[in-house]
């Protein structure tokens, strides 16, 4: 696991400065505390090198002679891999008899795959990764990153005519000459879904590589990308639902026993989940000695799952270690914004930024449950959309206003369980009067189109193009929730579209799949990535093994949502083998409690003080009326908007380190 980074002067004669490069790399080195490395060449007839690569290693497999930059025998391909290969071994016994190693690594093999398949060679890779290969004979970059998403890749063209690329935006910073432009389209697909999408940054000339997508820069600074990776919805199994229960079994088991080569110590994240507690048990079958566990909590019982992590620790004997969040982490946050690079508003962030944190001071990978509830349809939502089918014909009959207006009438409420019900309720009537697309849609939403259109300001409402509303023609949007504006529905389109085109024949499973090419890489994996990695740990996720997620998308969606239980395959699958207790357990999600720690004086004055000062609204983004009447709504507990707090906190604290150059 590495930070990696490179330049590619392809439109100039000016070498690659080893010192840049190296300002590239320390800036990430909490990716790569181990070790360092560097690779620089002429790709043209001069002896200046217009090519560089960089990394920052932390060692994990092959430690005395997996340093990298890693070249083939005659050193005219040279890699630098952010990531894990689950399958090197076996690929490495399969190119044996035609090529010379040097090393053990798990990098070379991706070299001599290269060699043989050429950019192909991402099909035979299993495990997660970000790597970027110089190819010194077609004078090309080629660089890929792996089918889920879980490893991040950022790029850029400068001024100066070189291709830049690195593992986090802030490594893209650091190189010189550059004027970087905010993107006010993606501050509103940030308010809109709390992450901003790939390929689109918080600057307008940065862009995100994603997920299962190759990319070549050539000798003219072309720039070609692929993907190479896609799920089928509609090719469905032909085995019993027993029988697919079985090779349920022997995937995850499987592919949780490759998530368990290291050399170096090894845990397991749990959160007294399905998901988590199936991957602790499948690593405690396969260990000689107890696992490794480790949970964060809350003082807020309607919070914390450390009552379950408990339940499962004890079950399969671990050696269990758990961790409290409490309001006075509030000091932690600018040190969060900054490790993301950019807006991130999943709250989360801050309990996975703790626990790993923690973790690294016992070791240094810790497996974890991310995917599984995208797999195998975990999330209420789903529920939510099932239940839509056959209860949205009265509400498409009262129309969406009417509807709107019954939905804002049931109170919210912060809290977990029962008591939650109403806010779901809410969210659910919400989008009755709605497509399947977009009841989707508004359930991710942290701000609507509506909401939006009373937050923005005039200014911000002009820079959101015309021409992207343009290119909503065909996209699958079919909804106008409270009759809002042409700029701030916009932003509907990104899931709309994924939504529409979807191969899938059934709307459960174009929910599934709506998720997995969105919210799972684009805020989860990325919010695991920077919490783990800041704190240089790696995490890796069995249930995003892509043998996993492409049988899991053959089974019919009525085997993961039966009836309105959620996982039902999956806990069938796990029946007897996890304690009953979990089995049956609802869904409770990683949330915090914002709404209540906002209440608070510590967090609503910090609030005040930043998301609500002069210099704030001096952005220009927002009304400032619609600022204090959002969290004077809250703070009298009339309304809870905890998260959409949250957000407006997360953006303003990014501007104050990206943009002000604040230290907080």
């Amino acid at each position: 696991m590495c930070g990696i980074a490179g330049v590619y002067n392809f439109g100039n004669n000016k070498p690659v400065e080893k010192a840049v490069l190296q300002r590239m790399c320390d800036s990430i080195k909490h990716r790569g505390p181990d070790d360092e490395g560097y690779f620089f060449a002429a790709s043209r007839n001069q002896q200046a090198a217009d090519i560089g690569l960089g990394m920052r290693r932390l060692a994990i497999i092959d430690l005395i002679t997996g340093s990298q930059p890693i070249h083939n025998e005659d050193k005219t391909l040279w890699i630098v891999l952010n990531g894990e290969i689950y399958n090197f071994e076996e690929l490495r016994r399969q190119l044996e008899p035609n090529h010379k190693f040097y090393t053990k690594t798990d990098t070379e093999v991706i070299l001599h795959l290269y060699e043989e398949h050429g950019e192909r060679c991402v099909d035979y890779l299993i495990g997660m990764f970000a790597f970027a290969v110089w190819d010194a004979k077609g004078k090309k970059l080629f660089i890929a990153k792996d089918r889920a998403g879980k490893k991040p890749l950022y790029y850029m063209f400068s001024r100066d005519g070189a291709f830049v690329f690195a593992s986090e935006i802030k490594a893209i910073l650091s190189y010189p000459g550059k004027t970087h432009e905010i993107d006010p389209e993606s501050i509103d697909l940030y308010l809109t879904y709390q992450y901003i999408p790939s390929p689109k940054t918080i600057f307008k000339d940065i862009k995100s590589l994603p997920p299962a997508h190759t990319l070549v820069c050539d000798a003219k600074g072309n720039i070609r990308t692929e993907r190479y990776w896609d799920i089928d919805f509609r090719k469905k199994t032909d085995l019993s639902f027993q029988g697919a229960c079985l090779k349920t079994r022997e995937l995850l088991s499987e592919a949780t026993k490759l998530r368990m080569i290291s050399d170096v110590p090894l845990g397991a994240f749990l959160s007294g989940g399905h998901d988590s507690s199936i991957v602790v048990g499948l690593m405690s079958e396969l260990s000689p000695r107890p696992v490794k566990t480790f949970s964060i909590g809350f003082e807020e019982d309607d919070f914390s799952e450390l009552r379950y992590a408990n339940i499962v620790a004890k079950h399969f004997g671990t050696e269990h270690n758990e961790f409290i969040v409490r309001p006075d982490f509030i000091e932690l946050l600018p040190g969060i914004v900054r490790n993301y690079g950019q807006p991130f508003a999943d709250s989360s962030a801050l309990p996975s930024y703790v626990v790993s944190n923690q973790t690294r001071k016992h070791v240094t990978v810790a497996l974890n449950g991310d995917g599984g509830d995208e797999a195998f349809g975990g999330y209420l939502r789903y529920k939510a959309m099932k239940g839509s089918l056959y209860l949205s014909l009265p509400f498409k009959i009262l129309g969406k206003n009417i509807t709107a207006g019954i939905a804002k009438m049931i109170p919210h409420t912060e809290t977990t369980g029962a008591r939650n019900i109403f806010r779901y309720m809410s969210r659910l009537i919400s989008a009755l009067a709605e497509p399947p697309q977009m009841r989707h849609i508004y359930w991710h939403c942290i701000f609507t189109a509506e909401a939006k259109d009373k937050l923005y300001s005039d200014f911000m409402k002009g820079n959101l193009t015309v021409s992207r509303a343009d290119e909503r023609n065909g996209s699958g949007f079919g909804g106008n929730l409270g009759g809002a504006s042409s700029a701030t529905l916009a932003a509907y389109d990104y899931l709309a579209r994924i939504f529409k085109n979807a191969p899938a024949d059934d709307t459960l499973d174009r929910a599934f799949y709506t998720d997995i090419m969105s919210y799972l890489p684009e805020c989860l994996l990325v919010k695991m990535d920077i919490a783990s990695m800041a704190n240089s740990l790696e995490a890796r996720s069995p249930f995003l093994d892509h043998k996993v997620m492409e049988f899991s998308a053959t089974l019919p969606s009525s085997w993961k949502v039966h009836g309105l239980t959620t996982k039902h395959i999956l806990k069938k699958t796990f029946a007897g083998f996890l304690p009953d207790e979990i089995i049956t357990r609802p869904k409770q999600g990683f949330g915090i409690p914002v709404g209540k720690w906002f209440r608070g004086r510590m967090w609503r004055d910090y609030f005040r003080e930043i998301a609500l000062s002069e210099r704030a609204v001096r952005r220009g983004y927002f009304r400032r009326e619609s600022l204090e009447a959002i969290f004077n709504e809250h703070i009298t507990g009339r309304r809870d908007h905890g998260y959409r707090l949250w957000s407006l906190l997360m953006l303003e604290l990014w501007h104050r380190i990206y943009i002000d150059g604040e230290r907080l």
